[in-house]
Parts: C-alpha cells; sequence; structure tokens
C-alpha cells in the first residue's frame, strides 16, 4: 500500500502533495506559494503577511454563521535531519515517505510530520464540503523550529478569531490547555588563532547509533544526546591531555 492510500484519502494525499515541496526552516518560500495557490484555488481569502505567514478564511457553514471565529494554526517548516549515510537535498527535493508496517516513515530522512500533519489536517478541512463549522480562520506559520519568527512577528489586526486551535502535538487523542513561548540567546566568545604544528596529530570522533527523539517529548525518557556526549568526551581529553600541546580534536555528531 501507498501513503496516498491510506485513510481518509484526502488527508493523506494532502499531506503527499504537501511533502513533495521542499521547506526547511528558513527557506518556506516555495511552500509559502504552495499554500497560498492552494487557497486562491478554493476561491477563498488569501493572504501572506510581510514575514511570510499565510492566512485563508474560509465563511461558516450554513446556519453556523452565529458561532465564534475558530483560528486553526499549524507551522509550515519543518527540521530538515538525514542519516550520515543518506545522500539527500531538502532544498531541492521532495520528501520520500513510505508505509513500514503500522507506521508512516520517510527514506533516511525526517518525515516533515511535524508540522505536516497539522497542515494537511487544515488543508483537508477547508477543501471539504460536508464538514459543518463555523467560519474559519487558517493561520501557517513559518519559522517555529529555528526560532518562530512567523509566530513572533504575525501582523496585527489581521486575524478576527478568539479561539484558537493549535495542531502541533505529538498525541492525537488528548488537547492541551495552555501557553508556550520561546526565546532565542545569542552568545559571543573571544578566541585566539594559533597555528596547527606540522606534527600535530589529528583525531576524528563520532558519535552515532542513537535513536534520536523530541527535545520536548522525550527530554525524560533518558535517551542519549550527541551535542552533550560529545561535550563530555571533549571536556575529558581536554583534562587528560591539556599538556599536549601538538593535540587537536576534529569531531563529527550524528544522530542515527
Amino acid at each position: 500500500m501507498k501513503v496516498r492510500e491510506l485513510l481518509p484519502l484526502e488527508l493523506w494525499n494532502n499531506f503527499e502533495n504537501l511533502n513533495a515541496v521542499p521547506r526547511p526552516s528558513k527557506n518556506e518560500e516555495r511552500v509559502i506559494e504552495f499554500i497560498k495557490n492552494f487557497g486562491l484555488a478554493l476561491g477563498l481569502i488569501t493572504y501572506v503577511d510581510p514575514s511570510g505567514n499565510v492566512i485563508i478564511k474560509k465563511p461558516a457553514s450554513n446556519g453556523m454563521e452565529s458561532r465564534k471565529t475558530i483560528i486553526i494554526q499549524s507551522h509550515l517548516d519543518m527540521v530538515h535531519q538525514k542519516n550520515a549515510d543518506k545522500e539527500f537535498d531538502f532544498f531541492n527535493q521532495g520528501i520520500q515517505s513510505y508505509i513500514d508496517g503500522d507506521w508512516v516513515t520517510a527514506d533516511g530522512t525526517t518525515l516533515g510530520a511535524d508540522n505536516g500533519m497539522g497542515v494537511a489536517t487544515i488543508m483537508t478541512l477547508l477543501a471539504s464540503d460536508d464538514i459543518d463549522h463555523p467560519a474559519l480562520e487558517a493561520l501557517f506559520t513559518i519559522d517555529e523550529e529555528t526560532g518562530m519568527t512567523g509566530a513572533f512577528e504575525l501582523e496585527k489586526g489581521i486575524l478576527d478569531g478568539e479561539i484558537l486551535l493549535n495542531l502541533d502535538t505529538e498525541d492525537d487523542d488528548e488537547l492541551s490547555i495552555g501557553c508556550a513561548g520561546g526565546i532565542d540567546t545569542n552568545t559571543e566568545y573571544s578566541c585566539s588563532l594559533e597555528d596547527i604544528n606540522s606534527d600535530s596529530n589529528f583525531i576524528t570522533i563520532n558519535v552515532s547509533g542513537l535513536i534520536g527523539g523530541h527535545s520536548g517529548m522525550d527530554i525524560d525518557k533518558g535517551r542519549g544526546n550527541a551535542n552533550k556526549i560529545i561535550t563530555r568526551i571533549l571536556l575529558f581529553l581536554n583534562k587528560s591531555i591539556h599538556n599536549e600541546k601538538n593535540t587537536f580534536c576534529l569531531f563529527n555528531c550524528y544522530i542515527i
């Protein structure tokens, strides 16, 4: 079975259509155009704000005009990571998804379900003609994964709804009520550069074999983190060989 044959067909085909569009964080130009054209093709009010967020508005179904407008939101960008042995260009290739047992997964890369499934769900709702609903405002934000700049820079006054549903969670059987925020910190250090002696020893350290996981949802599972592991190794080496002036360490981190 192919992903496009999964039920509901409309949802999974929207997901596959979205996954065919390259959309790494901070490089969302093509997916912004894709979602904009999707809204326009449906004849719905569609707007792209100055920061790149896409807003699509759908009128209420007959008999539901008095209900409060609902904002439904997902982010367009995705984490673009691949296995070390996988050749893949996230800036020009679409995600290669397939079914593996009970799971939909990708061939050596991240799948883009975060937040592609949320985006596909909203697309399906916007295109439907048999689901009763109040007035809807679909909000597709950009750059959630590397700064949340789309949410922070959302044009003021563009939305009318008082209720917002965020379709970006790992659990499909529960609702989370609350708020969240984010912050970027830029730290600078001064350093002096030294020439490497010709008789220096070079050591490459690879950290691999980890199973990965979401830094928010899986942080309590005791899984290894390549960045932390490599830092601990370097700290240990620094203490052990700090008197060896001709030793220099190069390191690579792989989460596979």
